[in-house]
């Protein structure tokens, strides 16, 4: 039985964010340990000969901005296309998508990874007592170990305050620090000088520019400038022909900056300020200012899923790994994989970072941007899946420069709705960039998603959930949903034969499908994942419109669209269909299922609401799970995670889980897409994974949809005891939860305003009424 005790303050076990650790030094990307301020981000290898720092910047951009991407004949065979679709003649359709309808990038560009920091030291064969880590709570990596009898430590952190990367070296025995200083020029072209004040100098700079040739004209994008610089406790600083070298300190700090041109800023002034301030704010300050500022995100939630077993406790994170992956359980890596992806969120993206986060999050391997795909923005799951554990797990102004990007879409987007649909309104299809290109991709089969800024929408609205707030209603949410929704009510097409109206022409991401007559398709009228986001779109935009009052005659227009949407439907096999019609899928074993949207993140698909289409659902993933070859990566783990919850089956959830840790994660547990992949010889970072593996876990412990606040609604028999604290609910509730031998035993729920919610265990419901800052404790007798 529940019940509500008020004026009780209950508080779950804290258990600490955690710490990667490992043995040895990093000898590959995949081994380093990530550390960012959201703009700068760095990879740290750890060396004992060689200190390598692999820095990324999130503005780091080839391409340019461009108003020449649509296709100047979409208009015109924009209803012929609709005409063949209509009438079954699905070929004749495709090609003339294919010629017509594509996008005409010329600029788009790719995020490119910066130059390395190399710090050279005197090799040692006989290096002992080595330990790197990466401490989740501070936002520090640490390297230790003792060479030649001197105990030597090295500190790293990307401060968000400063907007720095800081190096600190000691030892145990005086004069014993010193290292050589250099940039390694990477992909960027530029040019490296030795700078600073004195005879000597004491910073190594590199000048270049973001030039590629791939995804670009490879004469444009971004200027940069990195800065590192030395500060020394004692010693000599010297040049060498490739950088500075420093001898005998007793300790040094090294300070490194980047600058671009993005957005007109002037790259050199931007880098050589940051370091100018650094240097007079002095390292102690500079770290306690860090620690302060990253612990105020990462403290808000902490998650005890139960003592680690012995055997695992003391082992190194990439054993902890592999341990896992031979089927040994360890709840407490799985709590630090959540801990993980909330770190990784805090260092990639925050309220003042530039641009959000971008495929491959901050930490750029030089992969994608090599690969066919580019390390962009994906507007088809990836970018939305980078930014679902921001609300619940109390992350929410992480979600500002999406945001931001978001906003720019909308504003870029109604060039795009006029000439390529003749409609108002905006949108945004498959892919973007620094720039905010709108227009369809370049290719058939993946380019034309027309619902992608729509999806990405959603994430305007979770936030306005999670916090309702009137203002931020009004000025941000409402007009973005306004111009989508106006969008989408030209878009639709009446079907003459059922009298619904259709999105189309458009395609199920990256999906194809076998036509009657065989052939292999991808455009079509009455994609389901566009019906689930225009009916989104549609609803947010009329909901919003009658909680400010406003826009009464697009509210009438907007319910009788919604009444003529097509309806869901399960095909032959018992799946939810992904067209309107149940065509073959011409790759059973693909990896998108944006039709599953429904399931989540949206809710018109429910066990309780609409069981028979939660069942569908589920044999759709099934069918996809089980067919041969089927595409295992690390975004469709964590998608499968978030279903599986959403479907209240919290074993299931907890199997994918576990996969994405041990076969979608790699050694430094960050995700990635298989090797092979876009034409990559070896595995390529996802950050998606990363995230959508720490919403997973929040979806499994708690639940929200605004009216009904579900308590551990997909808790895994694998987790019998454990607490988590601080999680947030839509409607403005932080959740804290406690549990034993399965069951909830405490939950104490704190609302930001007055509220009355419907609390749910399993199938016992109680309802609670709350005033403004008022917290409840719910007991389970």
């Amino acid at each position: 039985m529940l019940t509500l005790v008020p004026g009780q303050d209950f508080r779950s076990t804290e258990a600490p964010s955690g710490t990667l650790w490992f043995s040895r030094p990093a000898t590959r990307w995949f081994e380093a340990l990530p550390i960012g301020n959201g703009r700068l981000g760095g990879m740290v290898y750890g060396g004992t000969d060689r200190e390598r720092i692999q820095l990324s910047e999130s503005t780091a951009w080839s391409g340019a901005p461009s108003q020449t991407d649509v296709s100047p004949t979409a208009l015109t065979y924009l209803p012929r296309i609709r005409e063949l679709l209509l009438a079954g003649r699905h070929a004749e359709a495709q090609q003339l998508a294919t010629e017509h309808l594509t996008g005409r990038p010329s600029s788009f560009g790719t995020n490119l990874p910066l130059p390395e920091v190399r710090l050279d030291f005197r090799p040692d064969p006989d290096v002992r007592d080595y330990r790197r880590t990466l401490d989740l709570d501070t936002g520090v990596v640490s390297v230790t170990h003792t060479s030649r009898g001197t105990g030597f430590a090295r500190e790293v952190f990307a401060s968000h305050p400063h907007g720095v990367i800081a190096v600190r070296l000691t030892a145990d025995r005086p004069g014993s620090v010193g290292f050589g200083l250099s940039l390694e020029h990477g992909v960027i072209p530029g040019q490296v000088t030795v700078v600073g004040d004195g005879p000597v100098g004491d910073g190594v700079v590199l000048d270049g520019h973001a030039y590629e040739s791939l995804h670009s004209d490879g004469t444009q994008g971004v200027a940069v400038r990195v800065h590192a610089r030395i500060s020394a406790e004692g010693g000599t600083l010297r040049r060498t022909a490739d950088g500075l070298l420093l001898e005998g300190a007793d300790a040094a700090v090294v300070h490194i900056a980047v600058g671009t041109s993005w957005a007109g800023a002037d790259p050199a002034a931007r880098a050589d300020s940051l370091l100018a301030a650094a240097a007079d704010t002095g390292y102690p300050t500079l770290r306690k200012a860090h620690v302060t500022d990253h612990q105020s995100l990462m403290r808000r939630v902490s998650l005890d899923l139960g003592p680690a077993p012995a055997a695992a406790a003391a082992l190194p994170t990439d054993e902890r790994r592999e341990r896992l992956a031979a089927g040994r359980a360890d709840n407490g890596l799985l709590a630090l994989y959540f801990q993980y992806g909330r770190y990784l969120t805090v260092a990639g993206s925050r309220h003042d970072s530039p641009l959000p986060l971008a495929l491959q999050g901050l930490w750029n391997d030089g992969l994608a941007s090599s690969a066919s795909w580019t390390n962009d923005f994906h507007l088809d799951v990836n970018t939305q899946q980078n930014y679902w554990a921001a609300e619940p797990t109390n992350l929410a102004e992480c979600q500002e420069p999406l945001f931001r990007l978001l906003e720019t879409l909308a504003a870029h987007g109604p060039d795009t709705a006029r000439r390529m649909y003749g409609a108002p309104g905006w949108v945004a299809h498959t892919v973007t960039n620094a720039w905010g290109y709108t227009a369809p991709g370049s290719g058939i089969g993946w380019g034309m998603n027309v619902t992608g800024g729509a999806w990405l929408a959603l994430q305007l609205w979770e936030h306005y959930q999670y916090r309702p707030d009137d203002r931020f209603l009004r000025e941000r949410v409402h007009p973005v949903f306004r111009g989508a929704a106006e969008f989408f009510l030209a878009y639709l097409v009446e079907d003459p034969e059922r009298g619904l109206l259709l999105p189309g022409p458009s395609e199920s991401p990256e999906n194809w499908y076998l036509a009657p007559d065989g052939s292999r398709c991808s455009v079509a009228m009455g994609a389901t994942a566009d019906r689930v986001f225009i009916e989104a779109v549609l609803r947010i935009c009329a909901e919003s419109a009658e909680l400010l009052d406003v826009d009464q005659e697009l509210r009438t227009r907007i319910d009788a669209a919604r009444g003529r949407l097509q309806p869901f439907l399960i095909g032959r096999h018992g799946q939810l269909q992904e067209w309107l019609h149940d065509y073959e899928e011409a790759d059973p074993s693909h990896r998108h299922t944006s039709h599953l949207g429904a399931l989540f993140p949206e809710r018109q698909i429910t066990p309780r609401g609409t069981p028979e289409l939660a069942r569908a659902a589920e044999t759709t993933i099934e069918r996809r799970r089980q067919a041969p070859g089927w595409e295992q990566t690390e975004w469709v783990e964590a998608d499968f995670t978030l279903y599986y919850a959403r479907l209240l089956q919290g074993d299931a959830a907890l199997r994918h889980l576990t996969t994405l840790v041990t076969d979608a994660s790699e050694a430094n547990l960050m995700s990635f897409s298989a090797g092979g992949v876009a034409g990559a010889a070896q595995n390529i970072y996802s950050f998606d994974g990363n995230a959508g593996g720490t919403a997973g876990v929040a979806e499994m412990l708690l639940q929200s949809d605004g009216a009904e606040i579900e308590l551990l609604p997909a808790l895994p028999s694998g987790w019998p005891d454990g607490s988590v604290r601080g999680l947030r609910a839509r409607g403005g509730f932080t959740v804290d939860l406690h549990w034993r031998d399965g069951r909830l035993a405490t939950a104490r729920i704190l609302a930001s305003g007055a509220a009355t919610v419907r609390l749910r265990h399993r199938d016992e419901v109680l309802e609670a009424t709350f005033g403004a800052g008022e917290a409840l404790v719910l007991e389970v007798g």
